[in-house]
C-alpha cells in the first residue's frame, strides 16, 4: 500500500496517526473478501438534506475505501429520533433519499449502509449500553452532546444516552475507524477512552472540518444556509452569488470554506500513480481589465492573494459556482440514474 496518510484525507485530525498508520499497513495485506478488511464507519442522523457540508466526509470515505477499508454508513435514525428529529416514520424515509446521496457521491458498491434499528434494540446491544452507563457522568454524557444536540436548553435524557449508544454503535460493529466532523469529536473520545474498560478495542478517530454556512453562520439543515447535493446548478450559482463574502477576509468566510474543503480536495489526482504529490490547479478566469487569468496549485496562495486584496470577492463567487457544478454533477446524474 503506497497510499500516505495525510496525502489525501481532508482531515482536521487524527487520533492517532501512528495507529492508523497501522491499520493502514494491515489493509494493504489484506484479501479481497470483506471481512478481511479494517473497518471505517460515519453515523448520519436522517435529519435532512446531503449538503456540501457532508462533503468532507464523504471524500475521506472514499479515500479510505481506496486504500483497502470497507466502509459502513450507519444511517442512525434511532439517534436521529432521541434528538428529536422526527418521528421514526419520517427519519427512515429521510434515511433512505440519504443513501442515494451517499452512494451518487462516488462511494463504492461494496460499501454496506445499515439502519441503527437493525441492531439497536437487540439484548446484547442495550446491555453494553447500559454496562457503558455505569462507567460514563453524567457530566461527560451531556457534555458529549454539546456540539450536535438539536437543543440547548432543557435537554431530554434521551440526549444523554445518544453517546453512549454511538460508542457501543463502534463496538457492536466491529470498527477500527470512526470518521465524522470535528462537532463528533467529544463522542469519539468518550467512546476512545471508556470502551476498552468494557473489554473492547480503543477506535481511531479522524475528523474531518465543519463548512460554514453561506451567511457566514453554522452550517445546518434546519437554516436552510446550505447547498445542497442534489440542487441544481442555477440554485448553485444564486446560492452562492448571494452568499456572505467580505473582501480581504478569509476568517469565517464561506466561500473561502469552499474552495478549501470542497474544490482543492475533489480536484487532487486520482489513483495513477499514488506516490506522486498531490497537486490541482483552480483557475480563476476574469477580463484583462482585471489582471486576467490566474491559476494556483494549493488553496495557501489563493487565500492569501484574497486577503491582500488581489482577488475580489465576485471574482472568486463567480469561479466557485463553476468548480462547485463541476463537483456536484456527477451526483445529480447519479441521483437521477
Amino acid at each position: 500500500m503506497k497510499w500516505k496518510i495525510g496525502q489525501k484525507l481532508n482531515v482536521e485530525e487524527i487520533i492517532t496517526p501512528e495507529e492508523l498508520e497501522a491499520v493502514l499497513a494491515s489493509a494493504s495485506g489484506s484479501g479481497s473478501e470483506r471481512q478481511g478488511k479494517p473497518r471505517a464507519y460515519v453515523g448520519f442522523e436522517p435529519s435532512g438534506s446531503v449538503h456540501i457540508g457532508h462533503l468532507p466526509i464523504l471524500m475521506t470515505l472514499k479515500e479510505l475505501q481506496h486504500a483497502g477499508f470497507h466502509i459502513i454508513v450507519l444511517l442512525a435514525d434511532i439517534h436521529a429520533y432521541l434528538n428529536e428529529k422526527g418521528s421514526l416514520e419520517g427519519i427512515r424515509k429521510t434515511a433512505e433519499y440519504n443513501r442515494r446521496c451517499f452512494a451518487a457521491s462516488g462511494l463504492s458498491e461494496e460499501t454496506e449502509y445499515i439502519f441503527g434499528s437493525s441492531f439497536q434494540m437487540d439484548e446484547e446491544y442495550m446491555l453494553d449500553v447500559l454496562r457503558l452507563a455505569t462507567i460514563t457522568t453524567e457530566k461527560r454524557a451531556r457534555r458529549s452532546m454539546d456540539e450536535v444536540s438539536r437543543v440547548t436548553e432543557d435537554r431530554k435524557v434521551s440526549q444523554a444516552i445518544y453517546p453512549l449508544m454511538q460508542a457501543i454503535d463502534m463496538a457492536f460493529l466491529d470498527i477500527d475507524v470512526a470518521v465524522g466532523g470535528i462537532d463528533q469529536r467529544k463522542i469519539h473520545m468518550l467512546a476512545r477512552d471508556n470502551l476498552p474498560k468494557l473489554g473492547f478495542e480503543p477506535v481511531i478517530c479522524i475528523h474531518t472540518p465543519l463548512l460554514i454556512g453561506l451567511d457566514g453562520d453554522k452550517m445546518s439543515s434546519s437554516s436552510g444556509n446550505y447547498i445542497a447535493v442534489d440542487e441544481s446548478a442555477a440554485s448553485v450559482e444564486k446560492k452562492l452569488m448571494s452568499a456572505f463574502c467580505p473582501p480581504g477576509i478569509a476568517a469565517g468566510n464561506p466561500v473561502l470554506q469552499i474552495y478549501k474543503h470542497t474544490i482543492f480536495p475533489s480536484l487532487a489526482p486520482g489513483d495513477n500513480d499514488e506516490e506522486a504529490p498531490v497537486t490541482v490547479t483552480v483557475t480563476i478566469e476574469r477580463s484583462d481589465k482585471y489582471g486576467g487569468e490566474i491559476c494556483y496549485d494549493n488553496y495557501e496562495k489563493l487565500e492569501d492573494e484574497y486577503v491582500q486584496g488581489k482577488l475580489h470577492p465576485s471574482d472568486l463567487k463567480v469561479n466557485a459556482v463553476k468548480y462547485l457544478n463541476r463537483v456536484l454533477e456527477p451526483i445529480r446524474k447519479g441521483l437521477v440514474g
